[in-house]
């Protein structure tokens, strides 16, 4: 009966096998729903509320924000680890996810407290170094616990199951995502302190809970004789000069990572900017990163159906980056015209561009894997595109709060004296990016037409 009512409502159903049934593969996908509320979590509401309710400048919480992202380019030397990790137990990925679910949870348990101390003028120092070490804890924790859990699922998953069972995970992300901005923007619309320490350590113990689900036994345990015949990890170095040797390979890290920033530099800005320029609530506010999560979502559906006919990844990730130009034009245009519907509809474009952005350039890697390992190769997506996203939130922060306080000081003329100003330079930036990365992806595309179609579309080796 599960079975049956699950095939025809759940997205990429058709991912369950005789060795990795629908009930044990959506247990296990309760991971990246846990990692989907730790994103809502942290890249939208707290920056909202901090912001605008705690009165924290907004480069120092894109700081905050940014320093998990820089964790990220561990992940691909984690997944290696956990290719190659010889537990006492006999286990591969489990102490690796359990060992990033207690960072995660020791880090959102801590996070409240070192927020409020950080909002008071007299603890701001002791505040900022909590605040920091709790924020350390819960991205090193999720990126931990992501990896692991996707890699056992690619350990699980039969090979002609593999690209939509970890498919079906993604969605579930996305998924946690949406549903964990709605829930946590409306346990905060009668914003207090009292009230930000419960949900976030509510959100703290979710994560635990759902996480203890989704590991109950699904890796087998290996015998010491099975580990003693594990082979040795190829050195690292050698393959990722190998890699860097090829002259498209550079390019398209450099379009990964300027397209990336294009997209990310605004996380810590949009939910301020829909409360501080458009007076938006804090509810009202969190649906923005709902909104975009569904752009998110429709984008990766788009992006797969297209690269299923044999559409070409870097002109998809192109045709991406014409979305998002389109998508900050639109946020830029809501302050002037007061229109929150413009701004929703910004968010949405941005998800959905920058969707088909990361799809195409996540196939083009898997092309490049072609002729590299393709942990290497894939792993270098994922290294890149995560450092681009936290310098580029940083850079964000900081950008806004310095054009900011120069046009309410007079000094960009009359005409630009006003808040908004330090967020549309921000917009800006990021339209003069989107249009360097469609340059760079241009050599790409025009090179690609006389080589092997890509691959198919699949989210099996997708380093998130």
């Amino acid at each position: 009966m599960w079975t049956r009512v699950a095939s025809a409502w759940l997205p990429f159903a058709d991912a369950a096998s005789a060795e990795l049934p629908l009930s044990r593969l959506v247990r296990l996908s309760l991971f990246q729903v846990s990692a989907g509320m730790a994103a809502a979590l942290l890249n939208g509401t707290l920056n909202r509320v901090l912001i605008v309710e705690l009165k924290v400048s907004s480069g120092l919480v894109a700081a905050l924000i940014a320093i998990p992202l820089l964790v990220a380019p561990l992940r691909a030397l984690i997944g290696h680890r956990s290719d190659h990790h010889r537990s006492v137990l006999g286990w591969r990925r489990v102490p690796y996810l359990w060992f990033g679910t207690l960072l995660q949870f020791g880090g959102l348990a801590l996070m409240p407290f070192a927020l409020l101390i950080l909002s008071s003028s007299e603890g701001r120092m002791v505040g900022l170094g909590a605040s920091a070490f709790a924020f350390l804890l819960t991205g090193s924790g999720l990126h931990i616990a992501q990896t692991a859990g996707l890699a056992l699922v690619a350990d699980l998953a039969p090979d002609d199951k593999r690209p939509r069972a970890v498919a079906l995970l993604y969605v579930m992300l996305l998924v946690g995502t949406m549903v964990s901005a709605l829930l946590i923007g409306a346990a905060l619309t009668d914003f207090s302190a009292t009230r930000l320490v419960q949900v976030i350590q509510g959100a703290a113990l979710s994560a635990l809970l759902l996480n203890i689900v989704a590991t109950w036994k699904q890796e087998s345990r290996r015998s010491r004789a099975e580990m003693a015949e594990q082979p040795p990890a190829p050195p690292f170095a050698q393959v990722w000069a190998q890699l860097m040797a090829e002259d498209s390979s550079r390019r398209l890290l450099v379009s990964v990572g300027v397209g990336t920033a294009a997209f990310t530099m605004q996380d810590v800005l949009l939910e301020p900017y829909g409360g501080e320029i458009l007076g938006l609530s804090v509810g009202a506010t969190t649906s923005l990163t709902a909104l975009w999560a569904l752009g998110a979502l429709t984008g990766f559906a788009l992006a797969g159906a297209r690269l299923a006919r044999g559409s070409e990844p870097h002109r998809l990730a192109g045709f991406g980056c014409v979305a998002g130009l389109s998508a900050f034009l639109l946020v830029i245009f809501a302050a002037p015209a007061l229109n929150p519907l413009l701004l929703m509809l910004g968010a949405a474009m941005i998800g959905f561009g920058g969707g088909l952005f990361m799809v195409g350039t996540l196939v083009a890697a898997m092309t490049l894997a072609r002729n590299s390992p393709s942990g290497l190769a894939l792993g270098a997506w994922g290294a890149v595109q995560a450092s681009a996203a936290g310098a580029a939130i940083l850079l964000g922060g900081l950008l806004r709060d310095a054009i900011a306080a120069s046009a309410t000081a007079g000094e960009l003329g009359q005409t630009l004296a006003w808040r908004a100003t330090g967020y549309g330079a921000v917009y800006m930036t990021e339209i003069i990016l989107l249009l360097v990365t469609i340059a760079v992806l241009g050599p790409l595309v025009r090179a690609d037409i006389t080589t092997d179609p890509a691959p198919r579309f699949g989210l099996a080796h997708f380093p998130s």
